[in-house]
């Protein structure tokens, strides 16, 4: 009767552990790119998370790939905190992402010079510091001499594509006479 108890007791110890993460924590599972990521929900539910106040230099930008590659080593397959939840126009959750450890991987982004504040969305005094840190030890995409902010590179690459007016086609129809 011991050995049931005790084997009772050790199979609701193993069901209990078997979910490793608290209800506010997530694992990243995909990063899209330097200021998007995909996380997971305890119920399997996957989240698009855009970095709140900040902005990363577009995939085709100088350093964008250094950016989505710097954010993969910071937190990719690692469990975080979100601290925010609103959305977006494109219904991602806007957030501030937290390590385990504590560490702000939006800060972390700023500090490495992998990110601009995104002023137009963010006051926060802290990520302005954290930009001229970068700046002034010209990190990351400082090193550049004249750095494009990632609004103002996709501006511009809309403005180019240009939209080319659509051909009116005539069509001609031709009767023929079968007697």
């Amino acid at each position: 009767m011991k050995q049931i108890k005790l084997l009772l007791l050790l199979i609701i110890i193993f069901i209990t552990g078997c979910n490793p993460m608290a209800d506010d924590t997530y694992k990243v599972v995909k990063i899209k790119d330097g200021d998007t990521m995909e996380i997971l929900s305890n119920d399997f539910e996957n989240i698009t998370v855009r970095l709140a106040g900040i902005d990363c230099p577009e995939k085709t930008q100088p350093y964008g790939k250094a950016a989505k590659q710097y954010l993969a080593l910071l937190c990719f397959g690692k469990n975080v905190k979100l601290d925010g939840s609103k959305h977006d126009r494109y219904g991602r959750t806007v957030a501030t992402v937290l390590l385990t450890d504590g560490r702000n991987i939006n800060y972390e982004m700023v500090k490495n010079g992998l990110a601009w504040q995104y002023k137009q969305y963010s006051t926060d005094p802290k990520l302005a510091l954290l930009e001229e840190y970068a700046r002034e030890n010209r990190l990351g995409l400082w090193q550049q001499d004249n750095p494009v902010e990632p609004w103002n590179f996709r501006k511009k690459k809309t403005k180019k594509k240009s939209r080319r007016k659509k051909r009116q086609y005539e069509e001609a129809v031709s009767l023929v006479n079968h007697y």
